[in-house]
């Protein structure tokens, strides 16, 4: 999970603002060793998002398979960047390419398996 949060904190231009061991925690003594180190809560913000996280034991681990986190940006520019980034090592599901709702929308799955949609969006029409 910290790796998972740094690598994004650092392709997204995010800050992990807080993080806790389970060593640090007050009942530290009640920790299994090969646990001191595992993350018990981080916070990363980016922009005015911020997200938490924490380890958990891998037999319990499971990626999310069904679910995408989605991530619009701001330009062509920024999606592009993103999508390189994320993808790199990972699975592609639909590529970078424009769409009748998007500049720029892919989907794919990167290395540590969280399944990411990413978007720069077209203005959307006026109802009315």
């Amino acid at each position: 999970m910290l790796q998972r949060m740094a690598a994004g904190g650092m392709h997204l231009w995010g800050k992990i603002t807080m993080m806790m061991t389970h060593g640090q925690q007050p009942n530290a003594n009640e920790v299994p060793t090969d646990w001191k180190n595992a993350i018990l809560h981080a916070r990363l913000s980016i922009g005015e998002t911020e997200l938490m996280g924490s380890d958990i034991p891998p037999d319990r681990f499971q990626p999310v398979r069904s679910a995408y986190l989605s991530l619009s940006v701001s330009s062509t520019e920024e999606a592009e960047r993103v999508y390189a980034l994320l993808s790199d090592g990972g699975q592609i599901f639909m590529p970078m390419q424009e769409t009748f709702f998007a500049f720029r929308f892919a989907m794919l799955r990167d290395k540590f398996g969280t399944s990411w949609m990413i978007l720069h969006e077209r203005p959307r029409p006026e109802s009315g």
